[in-house]
């Protein structure tokens, strides 16, 4: 028994056999490990639209049909929606607890053009509660939610960009949500959800939106909204926004926004406000990324990010690898991060400035300190211009930061270590 208990000791101290790490050193749960894809024969009974009566119309708004049907799996104890081949045109719906939804390959799901076809509700929008416009998918409270299938949801955003960059012309301060616009998929205040293998494109505002979500699973999803010729203002890929335990795997995003963005509040007092917080134990891994603002974004409304993993991912036409949005109308802290095993072209690696484009203290009348401490940046071939973009500042501290195994080729090479204490740097190649 002794031996065993010896041999079973020595085998755990392998690599193989040793239980990852956070970047703050408390273990990842096996949770993250487990990214089997919820078969929807396990979820109930299967409502396919078009045996109740909604047609495949791409030009007919069908919502009342579409969320009748809802509805009623609801009422009936649960189920799965099944969207079937064809184009169905909606606006807002809303899951209800134990349904699901599944769109079948060649299954078009599509967003009106029309605001009038969304619903005014209580949500979250920008690092405020607020009422605004629903999304097109909105699941509030459904623990155990699933998005699944071959299928696209398409946010038919072309007629909002349009407006949104005709009002920007005429009002160069207008803000996103002066133009009216909705958001693609809205997961609020729900555990255990999983969003896999669907087409997310062509949103009006932020793609998909996970706001106060527990154990959420998001796997090869496809996320586009074009840069060119119209560019999908705020099209972020994926925002998180005050949710713990979030594993983002196989997916493609490219947008003309960030393609990950860490929210959670804004303003002097965000962090004393019970609907902000943090986001903890966020794990990125075997992404592809394509034309981007940035890669992974903390901020624009962020108040608390620990034990952030962004790993395993290729990267082309991005504009920041990492971008720290440091505002200084709020308190921030951005803390045990980890952005490792990168290949690919970025035209920023590490980017660091103060964000200001929205200032306002309120009733303040000091201006918050915020940091972003033990950062870790290792095992990166990147073909960037400008390796350390990064701005000191009065506002806030830069702590503990590590590179480590880096070869990067740029055209400025420029580095202020001063910046950054301590700053740690192993085996480090920057090349013009």
């Amino acid at each position: 028994m002794k031996l065993t208990a010896l041999l079973c000791a020595a085998l755990m101290c392998l690599p193989g056999f040793s239980q990852e790490k956070f970047p703050d050193g408390t273990p990842i749960s096996d949770w993250f490990k487990k990214s089997e894809i919820v078969s929807i024969n396990s979820l109930g009974k299967k409502y396919v639209l078009t045996d109740y009566q909604v047609v495949n119309d791409s030009t007919l708004l069908q919502t009342k049909q579409i969320q009748a049907i809802i509805d009623m799996a609801a009422q009936r104890g649960g189920g799965v929606i099944i969207i079937p081949k064809g184009t169905y045109l909606s606006g807002s719906l809303f899951f209800k607890p134990k349904t699901h939804l599944h769109l079948e390959e060649g299954a078009v799901l599509k967003g009106s053009d029309d605001i009038s076809h969304f619903s005014i509700v209580n949500t979250r929008i920008e690092g405020q509660s607020l009422k605004y416009f629903a999304a097109l998918v909105n699941a509030d409270k459904v623990d155990g939610f699933t998005l699944s299938g071959k299928g696209t949801i398409n946010g038919n955003g072309l007629r909002y960009w349009t407006s949104f960059w005709l009002r920007r012309s005429v009002i160069p301060k207008c803000t996103n949500m002066d133009e009216l616009r909705p958001r693609l998929v809205y997961i609020s205040n729900s555990n255990d959800v999983q969003l896999s293998g669907v087409r997310l494109i062509n949103s009006p505002f932020w793609t998909t939106h996970l706001y106060k979500c527990n154990n959420a699973q998001l796997l090869n999803l496809y996320i586009f909204a074009p840069s060119a010729p119209v560019r999908a203002p705020s099209s972020d890929g994926i925002d998180i926004d005050v949710c713990s335990n979030v594993l983002v795997k196989g997916c493609y995003i490219s947008v003309n926004d960030d393609g990950i963005a860490l929210k959670g509040g804004k303003g002097p007092w965000a962090d004393k406000d019970a609907n902000n917080g943090g986001n903890f134990n966020i794990i990125i891994e075997d992404c592809t990324y394509g034309f981007c603002h940035s890669v992974l974004t903390c901020g624009s409304e962020s108040i608390h990010n620990r034990n952030i993993i962004l790993r395993r991912c290729t990267v082309s036409q991005a504009n920041r690898l990492l971008w720290l949005k440091m505002r200084p109308d709020t308190p921030q802290n951005y803390e045990y991060m980890l952005v490792e095993d990168i290949t690919g072209q970025a035209n920023n690696f590490l980017y660091i400035k103060p964000w200001s484009q929205f200032f306002d203290l309120k009733d303040r009348k000091d201006i918050p300190m915020s940091y972003s401490s033990h950062i870790t940046m290792r095992n990166i071939q990147l073909d960037c211009d400008v390796f350390f973009n990064v701005q000191k500042s009065e506002q806030y501290k830069l702590t503990d930061f590590t590179f480590e195994n880096l070869n990067i080729k740029t055209k400025n090479k420029e580095c202020n270590k001063d910046i950054i204490a301590p700053f740690h740097w192993k085996n480090v190649k920057v090349t013009m």
